[in-house]
């Protein structure tokens, strides 16, 4: 084997590692951005919650402000599906194995968290008070 022989293989093999580590990288892209969609989703799923239980508690009705949070967790899991079409059904199963193994440790601080009066943020619509990690308001349904 001559050395032009082994020169042109070293070059193929390295371009294959470029490619390959390329390829990892925007899968590793892709998975933390479900994970991040998947933390909204949360989110948005535990304020819709505590809007209907505060809503059904003071006999009230904000069905708007309600289907608002609907169409933004339908919006969050589509873009979801949408990420991990572009994944594997392994790669998909490694990202939801992440979030379910996190969702744990996460349950038990949010309650300390919602029970804290940390409401520094007002609504830019009518001025009501909202609490720092809100997604709408609950006095007028604007979106923050």
């Amino acid at each position: 084997m001559d050395f032009n022989r082994i020169k042109e293989m070293g070059l193929e093999y390295a371009e294959k590692g470029k490619n390959a580590a390329l390829d990892l990288a925007e899968k590793g892209k892709t998975q933390a951005l479900i994970v991040n969609e998947q933390g909204k989703l949360l989110k948005a799923q535990r304020q819709l919650g505590a809007l209907v239980y505060s809503l059904a508690k003071g006999k009230e009705e904000n069905q708007p402000l309600v289907d608002k949070y609907i169409e933004m967790i339908d919006h969050i899991e589509q873009e979801i599906t949408r990420l991990k079409a572009s994944l594997t059904p392994a790669e998909a199963a490694e990202v939801d194995y992440v979030v379910h193994e996190e969702e744990p440790a996460a349950e038990p601080e949010a309650p300390a968290a919602e029970a804290a009066p940390a409401e520094h943020k007002s609504c830019p619509q009518c001025g009501a008070p909202v609490s720092d990690d809100a997604l709408f308001c609950n006095k007028c349904g604007a979106q923050l």
